[in-house]
């Protein structure tokens, strides 16, 4: 069987070998086996796990929901509902985020420069930017340009 060091998976992953002590001693990994000298021994399956962990993480799910998903898969199919339903309350809060994001991107002045021809947006920006700027009475005047 093949096994890797903390280095190598930290490598495999792109994270540093303190992230995964970190991941270790908050409860993430309670299946790393160690060396007599009581170094990290990862198995495939080790690494399976952290797949799931690091999507989990990339979805903004919080260490503690991590914890309780790993402490949930070691309980065995009992808890297969709670695991569900978890994932469906993370796609939910990930659905509305993007939603939010959608919000955001539609009114920013990024959006108006990468869907309007450069000078036009570039026009915009500069006569918001004049506006916010200086004095009210100086400002009205420009709102008939832009």
């Amino acid at each position: 069987m093949k096994t890797y060091s903390i280095s190598e998976v930290a490598e495999h992953f792109n994270l540093t070998p303190h992230t995964l002590r970190y991941y270790d001693k908050e409860g993430l990994m309670p299946f790393i086996e160690r060396t007599p000298s009581g170094k990290r021994v990862f198995k495939e399956s080790d690494i399976d796990a952290l797949k799931i962990i690091e999507c989990l993480k990339s979805s903004g799910m919080p260490i503690k929901e991590i914890k309780h998903f790993i402490e949930w898969c070691s309980e065995g199919d009992s808890t297969l509902q709670q695991r569900y339903d978890m994932f469906l309350e993370r796609k939910a809060s990930v659905e509305a985020q993007m939603e939010e994001l959608k919000k955001r991107w539609k009114s920013s002045n990024i959006n108006v420069i990468i869907t309007k021809p450069p000078w036009i947006a570039v026009r915009k920006i500069f006569i918001k930017s004049i506006k916010y700027k200086f004095h009210p009475l100086i400002s009205s005047g420009l709102s008939i340009i832009g």
